[in-house]
């Protein structure tokens, strides 16, 4: 586990490194994540999810996010996912693309728990088939696609929670969360860099129950573009609520 939480931090040196000596824009934010893994059946259960992000505070689009999955459970600590996403990305900030675009993504991901004593440990692998839309303006400023360039990716996200009101996640328990996620582009047409992005996230959750929680935290979003000078450090306000439903029958 400490081996994977050193590669993280290796991967942020990096970004920070890179950071000061290429062209970088820093920006504010904030971003409203819906998550939701809906059980249907002791094996399966769906995942829902929105995230709507802004920038310059909430003033202006950065995305919009839509993904819905099936989760097969392996047992209670470990699950498998395939999925299909939405993402609309708008023009923003002080590098900003030329006209907003489109993408449809296919994914991949196996997940795996465990607890020490207060520490919930969460790990999270990830693929991503990614189908971006070529978009340009035209002499008319109307948009034009021209297909869509093809990008894969994976990700690696660590997660820790540690309830403070109770020794134990349960039931109205104020909780402590952090992450770190680094996203690495492989295959064709990855430009002039392998670090994609790295996120850092810190804050504080307040679980209702098992399958509804809201989380206020602090993100920084590390982005490096693919022509492997212009990056991005967005620091984000995150507000998340994660609802699930159980539609598994009674008995």
């Amino acid at each position: 586990m400490w081996m994977r939480v050193s590669w993280i931090l290796f991967f942020m040196v990096i970004s920070l490194g890179a950071g000061a000596q290429k062209d970088i824009s820093t920006m504010t934010g904030a971003w409203f994540p819906y998550l939701g893994n809906h059980k249907l059946s002791d094996k399966f259960s769906l995942h829902t999810e929105v995230q709507l992000r802004r920038n310059d505070y909430v003033s202006h689009w950065q995305q919009q996010l839509y993904r819905v999955g099936l989760d097969y459970h392996l047992n209670k600590q470990n699950s498998v996912t395939l999925g299909y996403g939405f993402i609309s990305t708008f023009p923003y900030g002080e590098q900003p693309i030329v006209v907003q675009t489109a993408e449809h993504r296919i994914w991949q991901q196996y997940i795996t728990q465990a607890n020490f004593g207060r520490f919930y440990l969460h790990h999270r692998y990830r693929l991503e088939q990614r189908f971006i839309e070529r978009a340009s303006l035209s002499s008319m400023n109307e948009k034009v696609v021209d297909g869509f360039n093809f990008r894969q990716r994976v990700r690696y996200r660590f997660l820790v929670n540690v309830p403070l009101s109770r020794k134990t996640m349960e039931d109205n328990t104020l909780f402590f969360s952090t992450s770190n996620e680094v996203f690495l582009g492989f295959g064709k047409g990855i430009g002039k860099n392998i670090l994609d992005q790295n996120r850092f996230f810190a804050g504080l959750g307040w679980q209702f129950t098992k399958r509804h929680n809201v989380q206020l935290g602090y993100m920084n979003q590390f982005v490096v573009k693919a022509n492997g000078i212009q990056m991005e450090r967005n620091h984000l306000i995150q507000v998340a609520w994660v609802y699930s439903f159980d539609f598994q029958k009674k008995n």
